[in-house]
């Protein structure tokens, strides 16, 4: 009976090595409630369904500044930030994104030795 109990529990807790779409989507949303109250706004019209059209002309030119950052006032900081927002109507994204920033935070802290 114990084993029936432990075997429910185990399904009933997620595993941590299991990434879904959902969980970028939660990234995303913590991140946004850390910004400034007017940009939380502009983030939140943007991810709108409605506005499908201006989320994928922002995604590509930024996807497009990222590729091209040699040149100035275009930086390496615009390629992820155009995954991003096209994340948000490519569900095939999210993981590799989620993935990617776990990978990402998982670096920063053994880089600064926490």
């Amino acid at each position: 009976m114990e084993n029936a109990h432990d075997m429910e529990q185990a399904r009933a807790t997620p595993d941590p090595a299991q990434v879904t779409a959902r969980d970028w989507d939660e990234r995303v949303d913590r991140a946004s409630r850390k910004l400034p109250e007017r940009v939380q706004r502009g983030v939140a019209w943007l991810r709108e369904p409605a506005r499908f059209p201006v989320r994928l002309l922002a995604a590509i030119l930024l996807i497009l500044g990222g590729i091209f950052s040699i040149l100035p006032v275009l930086g390496l900081w615009m390629l992820p930030l155009g995954l991003a927002l096209l994340a948000q109507d490519v569900p095939g994204l999210k993981v590799p994104m989620e993935k990617s920033a776990r990978w990402i935070e998982r670096q920063w802290r053994r880089w600064r030795g926490k």
